[in-house]
């Protein structure tokens, strides 16, 4: 079988857009004055459904949820950090609160979750965005870790008529996934089942993460969790259940409300030991490589394997 080769999560989420747009005229896609190669085919072959508001993210809220409610299916489009902070009073009032009685096919896409513009310094890198998206009631949030899982929540944000908050990497990530092999409905995949009573659940980038110190540890299974609020919870819980420690990572700060707290809630009644790690809190100026501010914020893979071998017991 022929590898895959890795493009950026935003390209084949866009990809499948403009591809949709072709046959389904109630696709309507909003930037605030940022830009991609695949999106410039929308803007050319579709200039009657496609508005740049320029760098005004608020008002891209006002503009989306205005053609939502005449019946368009609106795709937003921004870098990640400036979606849930810059615009939280507005995605508040005009979408979690104004969705509780007008059903509204709205998609919030956020690109750079985590540390991924790791040159751009705190205010372009996103550690807060799980945990003020799951606080809005009517909202998903989705969470992919390579471009295949991105491009399959296409149709998942086609067929919901509600809100939906998509977090995505920058750059292009290695494939962990085969076509149509995710149920986001069911909101997690067992990537790699191992035979040990310990796991990790991981999300976005993270994921990436899990593997190598999987690889690493041996004998351990890793959980992507791509479906932060509307996941399968019975089913989640029972596979859960089989281990008696869960450790959780997210490129995010750790026990506010992100990805730890989710599965802590889940599992709350089980008897499971639990080790989150995610960002430590405080935030760094540094600039460099992924990995240096990763080692930086204490969620490298090195850091990992030290904290998880003291969990253990090794």
């Amino acid at each position: 079988m022929l590898e895959i080769k890795p493009i950026a999560m935003r390209d084949a989420l866009i990809k499948r857009i403009w591809e949709q747009m072709k046959i389904d005229n109630d696709i309507f896609f909003v930037s605030a004055d940022f830009g991609s190669p695949v999106l410039d085919n929308i803007r050319q072959d579709f200039p009657e459904r496609f508005i740049n508001v320029g760098v005004a993210e608020q008002n891209m809220i006002n503009v989306s949820v205005g053609l939502a409610l005449e019946g368009f299916k609106v795709f937003l489009y921004a870098i990640a950090p400036f979606i849930p902070m810059r615009c939280y009073e507005q995605i508040r009032v005009n979408i979690a609160l104004l969705s509780e009685v007008r059903p509204m096919n709205i998609n919030l896409i956020g690109v750079g979750a985590g540390v991924s513009y790791s040159i751009s310094g705190p205010t372009h890198q996103c550690y807060e965005d799980i945990s003020l998206m799951r606080a809005m009631p009517n909202f998903t949030v989705l969470s992919p870790s390579d471009h295949i899982s991105s491009g399959e929540m296409f149709d998942y944000c086609i067929k919901n008529n509600s809100p939906k908050y998509l977090r995505l990497d920058v750059l292009p990530l290695p494939v962990l996934y085969k076509q149509d092999l995710i149920d986001i409905s069911l909101g997690f995949y067992e990537l790699v089942k191992g035979k040990g009573d310990f796991c990790i659940v991981s999300t976005g980038f993270m994921t990436q993460t899990a593997i190598k110190v999987s690889n690493e540890l041996g004998n351990c299974s890793v959980f992507d969790f791509f479906n932060l609020t509307h996941f399968n919870k019975s089913e989640l819980s029972a596979r859960l259940s089989s281990y008696k420690k869960i450790i959780t990572l997210e490129e995010g700060f750790g026990s506010i409300g992100g990805l730890d707290s989710v599965i802590l809630s889940l599992m709350i009644d089980k008897n499971v030991n639990f080790l989150n790690i995610g960002v430590d809190s405080k935030y760094t100026f540094k600039i460099g490589k992924r990995d240096e501010l990763h080692n930086e914020l204490g969620i490298s893979k090195q850091k990992i394997l030290t904290k998880i071998n003291k969990f253990l017991g090794v």
